[in-house]
This record gives structure tokens, C-alpha cells and sequence, in this order.
């Protein structure tokens, strides 16, 4: 990798992107690459993972995988990293992004180069989605509890599923997404463990990707499978102590949202299945690490 001026760490100048589809956007899916592909720098190889559903229609020269099932999320993504050389370390850094969303400034490549140049700690980039009739930031694409306004940058303890930047380095010292977790706190889960292994990140506002404006609860499973994860996420990543303060909190901030009582009953279901059912290793962070979560303004019980 070669250096960067001024003798700081070394520039990402190989920059790969990772997007799952199941076959339904073809039109969002070309639009898409192309906005890839017209990032300024060097040309950012696009592999594109079908999810139980066969690639097609896309663009000569982009790398396609057709998986037989649909492996969920984070399973499809850690296909499409594992095709960029194990753990991605055929490129510096993997833009994940969703396949109905689009890349609107052609400098975003470069900006995610400079900023991981600047700072050798950035592991993580979140995108700022925007939706592209109105502009707006949703409150929830914003990963941080003080989410009032999304035109500013910061330090954050999480980051967006599909509009990031992973440097290759991280993935390759932690390892690669839940594949258990399907749906829903898979992006978490891979923070956590980014953080405890002391790498930082950021939300960066000036990295916009278009995304239409839309409900997480669209998605038939989306309360058991918010509720499941959760309680994974914490039996995971946890101290001890903090388990069940955590899940304590989430479950009176549920309640206090008044959800409707299928809504409820299937996100109680949920929860019950995030104890009884096995959620892979556990490999609580370190108490430093909950620390740092707290002075960056999210404490692992909110």
C-alpha cells in the first residue's frame, strides 16, 4: 500500500464495494453501479451478491455471486467481502450499499480515502442517507442518541448496514458480520467488537448516499427479529452485569412506543427466542471499551 504524503499512514488507494440484492430493483441495482463507477480515483470493483436469487442485468465487468438461499443480510455481505481475498484483504477498504440506493456526488470515494489517510484509528465510515425527492436525513440514520441534526459529523458507537466503509484491516482483526443475526443490529455487533479492538468511527455528513424515505417495519419479521438480536447482541458483547440492565431498558423503551399487540406479541416471541436459542461465541468487551462507548455519548445500556 503505498504511502501518503507527509509520511502519514498509508493511503487506501484500492477501494472495493459489496452489494446484496434479491433480484426485485434491477432498475435502482444499474443505477447504482453506475454511480460507483463514476467515483473519482481509481475504479472501485463492484461485486454484486444475489440473495437466493440470481444477478442479472448488471453492467459488464461487474463480478456477480448467485447464492442458492437467501442467507440474510449479514450473510450475504460477509459472501461478498470473502470474494475480495479473505477478510477483503485484496482491497484497503469495502463500501457496503444498499441496492435501491445511490451514490449522488462523485468525490465520495476520494473523501473516504483522505479520511481514513488522516486517521489511522478510523475503522468504520456511516454514510449520511438523504432521501433523494426531499433531502431529508431520517432521525434514525443518524447513529448517535442526539440526532437533532444530521448535517453534523461525529465520533459514533455504530454505524448504517447499507451505507458504510469498512477498512479491510478491521474485518480482518475481528472478523466479519453475525451471520446469525439475518436482520437487524448485525452493524452493532461488528462495532462493538471494532471498538473493543480499539478502532474508531464516524459519521461523516459530507458522504451522502440517496436512499427513499421508509419504514424498518415493512420488513414481515422486523419485531422478533429487532427483539432476538437484541438480547443476542447483549449475551455476545456484554459484561455480564450490563445484560440484563441493557435488555431492561429496551424493554421498557418498547413498551413505552405503545407498539400494537401483534407487533408486541411477535417482538415478546422474539425476545424469548434471543434466550433460548444459540447466538454464536461470547466475547465480552472490555470495560475500557464500555467506557469509551459512554464518553462518546452512548453508554451499552441505552
Amino acid at each position: 500500500m503505498p504511502q501518503s504524503p507527509g509520511g502519514r499512514a498509508p493511503y487506501p488507494r484500492k477501494l472495493g464495494a459489496v452489494i446484496i440484492t434479491m433480484g426485485n430493483r434491477p432498475d435502482d441495482l444499474r443505477a447504482l453501479i453506475e454511480s460507483v463507477r463514476k467515483q473519482d480515483g481509481e475504479p472501485i470493483e463492484v461485486v454484486v451478491v444475489g440473495n437466493g436469487a440470481p444477478v442479472t442485468g448488471v453492467p459488464d465487468g461487474v463480478r456477480t455471486i448467485d447464492l442458492p438461499e437467501n442467507l440474510g443480510i449479514p450473510g450475504g455481505r460477509n459472501v461478498g467481502i470473502e470474494a475480495f481475498g479473505p477478510g477483503g484483504t485484496d482491497v484497503d477498504v469495502l463500501l457496503f450499499l444498499d441496492d435501491d440506493g445511490l451514490l449522488p456526488h462523485t468525490d465520495t470515494a476520494e473523501l473516504i480515502r483522505q479520511a481514513f489517510t488522516a486517521d489511522p484509528k478510523l475503522g468504520i465510515i456511516s454514510f449520511r442517507i438523504a432521501d433523494p425527492d426531499t433531502g431529508v436525513t431520517q432521525r434514525r440514520h443518524v447513529p448517535r442518541l442526539r440526532a437533532s441534526d444530521p448535517m453534523r459529523s461525529s465520533r459514533v458507537t455504530t454505524f448504517l448496514g447499507g451505507a458504510n466503509a469498512v477498512r479491510t484491516k478491521v474485518l480482518a482483526e475481528v472478523g466479519g458480520l453475525p451471520d446469525e443475526f439475518f436482520y437487524a443490529h448485525e452493524e452493532t455487533d461488528l462495532a462493538w467488537r471494532a471498538l473493543d479492538a480499539g478502532w474508531m468511527i464516524d459519521y461523516r455528513a459530507d458522504m451522502v448516499l440517496f436512499h427513499p424515505t421508509t419504514a424498518p417495519s415493512r420488513h414481515a419479521v422486523y419485531h422478533r427479529m429487532i427483539a432476538r438480536n437484541r438480547v443476542w447482541l447483549a449475551r455476545r458483547n456484554l459484561p455480564a452485569p450490563l445484560v440484563p440492565l441493557y435488555l431492561g431498558v429496551w424493554l421498557l423503551l418498547t413498551l413505552a412506543r405503545r407498539p400494537s399487540m401483534p407487533a408486541l406479541k411477535a417482538w415478546f416471541g422474539g425476545f424469548k427466542e434471543g434466550w433460548t436459542s444459540p447466538c454464536g461465541p461470547r466475547r465480552p468487551m472490555k470495560w475500557r471499551t464500555v467506557w469509551r462507548l459512554t464518553r462518546l455519548g452512548r453508554p451499552p445500556v441505552i
